[in-house]
């Protein structure tokens, strides 16, 4: 019985093995795997030229999103196309499998499908960026249309610059001096989509084309000045969040990042420096495109944060929008570096011992790591607060002090209690460097603040009923048309509250819902929109044969969720004594521009006003 028994368990067994084996698998539809939500691209956190030290070999996670060859996503479209060769690359997959194993394809300056995957990675992390701070989907100028394009080696030439007619990006490449070539090699090929902060600042042009799309048109000094200058605030800030460059320079400066210099590894004996350790080096987390400034012959950095002790007196002289937009960035980060002091002040004293300062590189590891969080969290801060900004700004003609103060409603209105002073910071800075806003009777900060329309006219603030939009979706086209309807209807019949001159058309330029969440956890919902309004002026009032302008009034509207008006933000045509003074600027500095020819190819076209910025023209030679 019971070898019968063991007999007919094996028959059963072998019977088993081969219905195993002849059944097809099943597979199962209805459990896919989770989408992951980040992909990590490998980049350099500056450039090349650094090589693998401070951290410059390092991941950027980017939003996950489908592509197709080239990449093309969502967003951006890069394009290798060589226009000085008449070729196209091979475009990169990112979806390859041996790419997605990796991580990314390693960095490399000889290997175009990189060179590709840099401009995207980079160029995805500010998008993420911009969209963190301001709270919504960011939308590119309406004729670029869904996808900017991007091409990593479009000329070659010692420029990079974002084009509204091109509806591009593009990144040129050239050969470094012969002579003074810095750490490169004389006469090699430096490329500019392999610097991280020529991609971030170029994207920044782009980006902010597509908030305020008349912050192109140049209408006087502070205007070219801004896109230089909050490109460059962009680019900078973003040196802080790579954690492994952060903490390598927190520990060479003993904490002090701002340092220009860093002290040499090894002191010199007799102060004669004999080996590479003993010398002394830049601090790269304050300088800007160090490998095309010195592949340009200019034995440094491009441009750095700070660079000059504050005069209020500089703004009277510096013309030239690169100099005069450094302004700008030494503001914002002077105001950057003396909040982080504030808020490692204790930890700094961890680092004293009997009274001294602990050298530099002998900080104990968890006070490094504690000091790099501390400045990673009040760089992002400030780089939020930076783009917060552009919501409060008027919509055209924009002025360093109008950037002021949007950054100080910006920041009241989604942090009121500022117990790190990081408002009273921003105005200091400004305030050192002679920026002065109009319209305003102190630096207090409750002058500096936007005013409601109560305040500001002494009428109640009008409401704007019947807004359509979903406030968890971006609006439709038949929203925003339907929109567009209602604002412009609004603005006509409201022109005293908004700042709008009577019996001028009307055109709702922008339409945006707007979710933010203050430290308190709760959720915002605001609506931002621009009102346009426009004539033609004669360049000279007094000669009737002289040539005209476009002359722009408009109003920046920040609603409530229930379409009440919180802030009017205006520079109308009417013609009071300051506006009657705006309209006298331009004209002054259309004749300025006239005049001089080296100011004149910021322009594309006559000092009309009536063409954007020429950026082409702007960064060549950066």
């Amino acid at each position: 019985m019971a070898t019968k028994t063991a007999r007919t368990k094996k028959a059963v067994k072998a019977k088993s093995a081969k219905a195993i084996e002849a059944k097809k698998p099943v597979v199962d539809t209805k459990a896919p795997y989770d989408i992951p939500s980040h992909r990590p691209l490998q980049a350099y956190a500056f450039d090349p030229s650094h090589g693998r030290s401070l951290g410059n070999y390092m991941t950027v996670k980017v939003p996950h999103e489908p592509l197709t060859t080239g990449p093309v996503g969502k967003y951006l479209a890069v394009i290798d196309y060589d226009a000085s060769n008449d070729c196209y690359y091979q475009p990169v997959d990112l979806d390859n499998s041996a790419v997605l194993m990796n991580g990314g394809l390693d960095p490399s300056e000889s290997d175009p499908r990189f060179h590709q995957q840099m401009v995207y990675a980079v160029a995805s992390e500010t998008i993420r960026r911009f969209e963190f701070a301001l709270g919504r989907r960011i939308k590119w100028e309406r004729s670029v249309g869904k996808r900017l394009r991007v091409f990593p080696h479009a000329m070659q030439e010692a420029n990079a610059y974002y084009s509204r007619e091109l509806r591009a990006v593009v990144f040129g490449y050239f050969p470094a001096s012969e002579t003074e070539a810095g750490a490169n090699l004389p006469g090699q090929t430096v490329f500019t989509c392999l610097s991280h902060d020529i991609i971030a600042h170029e994207m920044t042009h782009a980006l902010i084309d597509g908030q305020r799309r008349y912050f192109m048109e140049p209408t006087g000094m502070d205007t070219p000045a801004f896109h230089e200058g909050f490109g460059d605030i962009i680019a900078l800030f973003q040196h802080f969040s790579y954690k492994e460059a952060l903490y390598s320079m927190i520990q060479r400066t003993g904490g002090l990042i701002y340092r220009l210099e860093v002290a040499p590894e090894v002191e010199p004996a007799n102060g004669e420096p004999v080996l590479q350790d003993e010398l002394k080096r830049t601090n790269p987390l304050v300088e800007l495109a160090t490998q095309f400034g010195e592949a340009m012959g200019m034995r440094s950095a491009l441009r750095q944060a700070l660079g000059t002790p504050p005069n209020s007196k500089d703004l009277e002289t510096l013309f030239e929008c690169h100099d005069r937009g450094a302004i700008l960035v030494a503001a914002v980060f002077d105001a950057f570096f003396s909040v982080y002091l504030r808020r490692t002040r204790d930890l700094m004293r961890i680092a004293r011992v009997g009274g001294a300062l602990v050298n530099a590189g002998d900080l104990h590891p968890e006070l490094a790591d504690r000091l790099a969080g501390e400045a990673a969290k009040t760089a992002e801060h400030f780089a939020n607060i930076c783009i917060r900004a552009l919501d409060y700004c008027p919509p055209i003609d924009i002025s360093f002090g109008d950037f002021l103060r949007a950054l100080i409603t910006a920041d009241h209105d989604l942090v009121p209690d500022d117990t790190l002073e990081y408002r009273a910071a921003l105005i200091g800075a400004f305030r050192l460097r002679g920026i002065r806003p109009d319209r305003v009777s102190s630096y207090a900060e409750e002058s500096l603040r936007w005013c409601s329309v109560e305040v500001m006219k002494g009428i109640p603030a009008p409401r704007c009923e019947g807004l359509a939009f979903d406030p968890f979706r971006d609006p439709t086209a038949a929203q925003l048309t339907q929109n567009a309807k209602k604002l412009s209807w609004f603005g006509s019949v409201n022109p005293v509250a908004l700042g709008l001159t009577p019996g001028s058309p009307v055109q709702a330029h922008s339409f945006h819902p707007v979710h933010r969440i203050g430290p308190d956890g709760r959720l915002r919902l605001e609506i931002v929109a621009e009102l346009m309004q426009q004539m033609d002026v004669k360049l000279d009032p007094n000669d009737k044969n002289s040539e005209t302008f476009t002359f722009r009034g408009g109003t920046t509207v920040v609603f409530n969720q229930d379409g009440e008006v919180r802030y009017a933000i205006q520079k109308s045509l009417g013609a009071d004594d300051e506006n009657n003074k705006r309209l006298k600027r331009q004209r002054d500095y259309f004749h300025e521009l006239d005049a001089s020819m080296g100011m004149a190819t910021y322009l594309d076209g006559p000092g009309t006003g009536r063409r954007p910025m020429n950026f082409s023209a702007v960064h060549r030679g950066y």
